[in-house]
């Protein structure tokens, strides 16, 4: 018997169930054997591992950030979609405020069609990078 997959699941999760049901197929036919202790302790070393940081290379973001300067670079620039705005000067605002507020843009907790485009194409290495990049200007606080 096979495991439904479905999105969204954890490889964690998947594996607990196709080693629980090998476990119970083996002891309920009389069988315990050595695949199924093998894919519990497999299962078991599964347990959640803290996601390695990502670490910012303000160097290899100077290869991304034509994609910001368009509006962010030019002083006093007003965008007109999708409405007539002030655009920030990012220049000055901290790693931490441009690795948030990126994030916010690619997760939707933050509204702007341009820049939730913009975001949800960027990687987290790339918005390490710019983090790094524009925490490091001068003028960060």
């Amino acid at each position: 018997m096979r495991p439904v997959l479905r999105w969204g699941q954890g490889a964690k999760q998947v594996c607990k169930e196709v080693c629980t049901r090998v476990a119970t197929t083996q002891v309920r036919s009389g069988r315990v054997s050595t695949i199924a202790a093998v894919g519990l302790a497999a299962a078991s070393l599964l347990s959640p591992v803290a996601a390695q940081e990502v670490k910012g290379d303000a160097k290899a973001a100077e290869q991304k950030i034509s994609m910001c300067i368009g509006c962010h670079a030019i002083g006093g620039y007003k965008a007109s979609f999708p409405a007539v705005f002030q655009v920030p000067m990012i220049h000055g605002q901290t790693a931490k405020y441009i690795e948030n507020a990126l994030n916010g843009y690619r997760s939707g907790d933050r509204l702007h069609p341009t820049m939730q485009a913009i975001a949800g194409s960027l990687s987290d290495q790339d918005i390490a990078d710019l983090a790094a990049y524009y925490g490091k200007t001068p003028g960060a606080r």
